[in-house]
């Protein structure tokens, strides 16, 4: 069988509706896994779905609300249904709420307590607790399973304007190194994947103009990443398929893969 081979197992995508977590439940699902395709947005998710299976993969989309361990434990369930008891976790769901982005008009000190709390939730909470919690209870039980959390760069570097997003991703690799530890007697490993800018729906605003031009904020991103340029969705998915498998990252927990086109490698 081969290092990469992902026949066996059966991964979970939360936030595969995005564009990033739907790139790598392609990634997975073309190096064999069953996938399923987690997520509030069914249409996102049955066209994600068919395009893995278009390209001749097995994949379900199952919807779920990542905040609620009533929905987790019925995606859990319904993905036994579906598939096999899922193997490999990725905690793909989250992004930045504008209200919550500190400008001139909106500074730090009068963000809302409710907006902060909501976007902690997506990010932090839902975005990576209680999937652990509630997916990786199985994993634990079963004595085999690979979480995978998405990280961010800001959340080594936080980033101006999103104050609240960074805290909450630099949470989520504190939080993968303590359950890489925690749960490493049951032969579960955990670890987090940073990507560096990647352009998709919630931050393509923020990098183009409207005639497609990079806007200011974007070739101020250009000039700090030492290969001058974006990442592609696609490019996330090897590191993930290493992930996923036990045969090549057997012995990697509680460590974060970055994908930045070494953003982080460089101050000036």
């Amino acid at each position: 069988m081969s290092l990469f081979d992902l026949s066996d197992e059966v991964a979970i995508v939360i936030g595969g509706t995005g564009a990033l977590g739907g790139a790598i439940a392609e990634a997975l699902a073309s190096a064999g896994a069953r996938v399923v395709v987690g997520g509030r947005n069914k249409e996102r998710g049955e066209q994600r779905v068919a395009e893995i299976q278009k390209a001749g993969g097995k994949a379900v989309f199952l919807p779920v609300n990542a905040s609620e361990r009533q929905s987790l434990q019925t995606l859990d369930a319904e993905t036994t249904k579906a598939f096999a008891p899922a193997t490999v976790l990725v905690n793909a769901a989250g992004g930045n709420d504008p209200k919550v982005t500190v400008t001139p008009e909106n500074p730090f000190d009068r963000l809302s307590t409710q907006a902060l709390l909501e976007n902690l939730d997506l990010n932090l909470l839902g975005g990576a607790i209680l999937p652990s919690q509630e997916i990786g209870r199985g994993f634990c039980g079963r004595k085999r399973g690979s979480i995978i959390n998405i990280a961010s760069v800001s959340a080594h570097i936080p980033l101006s304007r999103v104050a609240s997003y960074s805290a909450a991703k630099a949470a989520v690799v504190n939080l993968t190194k303590f359950l890489g530890r925690e749960w490493a007697p049951f032969n579960v490993r955990v670890n987090s994947i940073t990507p560096g800018f990647f352009p998709a729906e919630q931050n393509r605003r923020l990098l183009f103009n409207e005639d497609g031009s990079p806007s200011a904020r974007a070739t101020q991103i250009l000039n700090h990443t030492a290969m001058h340029r974006f990442g592609e969705a696609h490019e996330l998915g090897g590191a993930a398929i290493f992930l996923a498998s036990s045969r090549a990252s057997g012995f990697v927990t509680g460590t974060d893969i970055r994908v930045d086109g070494g953003f982080l490698s460089q101050t000036l």
